[in-house]
């Protein structure tokens, strides 16, 4: 398995990230990284023996940031993220081709994204130690072919595994990586009191019932709740009827991400908490904004910030987000959030 530390810095864009294999999993999140929106993927490995099922694979590559203005070395509980890592194919055109035309697009390029990715990148660039462990040596994937994120996972993680996720502060997880691994990780943030955020993104498959029993928040888009209840998502009222199915599913959290209606937080047994958009000056492209949004949240509550105020944090990152193109390139840094927070 790959995985990636991430810490603050006030300097996020001066170097590519650099990822250096490590035989094991820290004990403590390393409190030094240069975060920049270029993933560069060191192809260099060691191997180590995964004593639950005899595979063998590269456990977990780190990346350090030297935090701004702190040289104290006090643990610092992680956010953790388990997920995706792809590579994205970004092209720029006019308008979509109709059904049978050919057309020519004005630029294209690739870019580093997936949702886990993206989700661990914003952790980091928002000044809060972060770790991300996904799979990312595998060959190209095509549109939504899951290539490395899907079939490269071992069918039973180590117990070695587990050791920053019982460290974590919070744990977020995705759908672009099997529901297999996804419950195994969630057991094992459940079973230290560790919260954990599914974000409903990803593949279009009915969800376990035992991943919906481990997690504290699912975190979908208005279709992705359709989805998953089968219910009616267009106005708040259908919405909220949707939610209650998802807590009789035995989700006691629900955030809801509305688009450019905002987002709301729904917790059973109190009324659900609203939060509207913060306008952005403009909107390039709202790739990453839900990842974005997602990881800037569990950052805020993971730092124990008001529901509120987290809503309002991760607002502000979306909207920062969408004005810049790409999934990973546009992730706000935590001055650029704070900063537009003061004036709203």
């Amino acid at each position: 398995m790959r995985g990636i530390a991430i810490s603050p810095s006030n300097q996020c864009c001066s170097s590519p990230l650099q990822f250096q294999t490590q035989d094991t999993l820290p004990s403590q999140p390393y409190r030094t990284v240069n975060l920049n929106p270029l993933l560069q993927f060191n192809k260099k490995k060691k191997k180590k023996q995964n004593p639950s099922n005899g595979r063998r694979y590269s456990l977990v590559s780190k990346i350090s940031i030297n935090p701004s203005n702190n040289n104290t070395q006090t643990p610092i509980p992680p956010l953790v993220v388990f997920g995706s890592a792809n590579a994205d194919i970004y092209l720029e055109i006019n308008r979509l081709p109709k059904v049978g035309e050919t057309i020519s697009a004005n630029s294209g390029q690739t870019l580093a994204g997936g949702k886990g990715a993206n989700q661990a990148a914003c952790g980091g660039r928002l000044s809060y130690p972060t770790y991300f462990l996904g799979q990312p040596d595998g060959q190209n994937s095509i549109i939504i072919v899951g290539g490395a994120n899907m079939n490269c996972w071992p069918h039973t993680l180590s117990d070695q595994d587990f050791e920053v996720v019982r460290n974590a502060g919070i744990v977020l997880l995705q759908r672009e990586i099997p529901d297999s691994v996804n419950i195994q990780v969630a057991k094992a943030a459940r079973s230290t009191g560790v919260p954990v955020i599914l974000d409903a993104g990803g593949m279009d498959a009915p969800f376990p019932q035992e991943l919906l029993n481990f997690i504290d928040i699912l975190s979908p888009n208005e279709s992705e709740l359709g989805r998953l209840t089968g219910m009616a998502t267009e106005s708040f009222e259908q919405i909220t009827q949707a939610v209650v199915k998802c807590h009789k599913m035995g989700v006691k959290q629900v955030l809801v991400k509305l688009g450019a209606k905002g987002s709301a937080l729904f917790v059973e047994g109190e009324e659900p908490i609203k939060q509207p958009i913060i306008s952005a000056t403009k909107v390039l492209d709202t790739t990453g904004a839900g990842d974005t949004f997602t990881a800037a949240f569990a950052v805020a509550l993971v730092e124990g910030k008001s529901r509120n105020e987290c809503l309002k944090f991760a607002a502000a990152a979306a909207s920062l987000c969408v004005q810049v193109k790409g999934a990973i390139p546009s992730m706000p840094d935590r001055k650029s959030v704070l900063d537009l927070l003061q004036s709203h």
